[in-house]
């Protein structure tokens, strides 16, 4: 049970990242880097959900 409670701060996390990219996205003048970073950091989130979604239940 404690990977499923991890899977769902992930995905909370990567949610509340997609959303951060969106409003920096919508800004007059993105900050490349940072939008860089966001981005950077959600896919890192996503392959370690990934990760323990393929991992084999006990």
């Amino acid at each position: 049970m404690a990977e499923a409670a991890r899977i769902r701060a992930l995905e909370a996390r990567h949610a509340t990242l997609e959303t951060r990219i969106a409003d920096e996205g919508g800004r007059p003048r993105p900050d490349d880097l940072a939008l860089m970073r966001l981005k950077r950091e959600k896919l890192r989130l996503k392959e370690e959900m990934e990760k323990l979604k393929a991992r084999p239940l006990h």
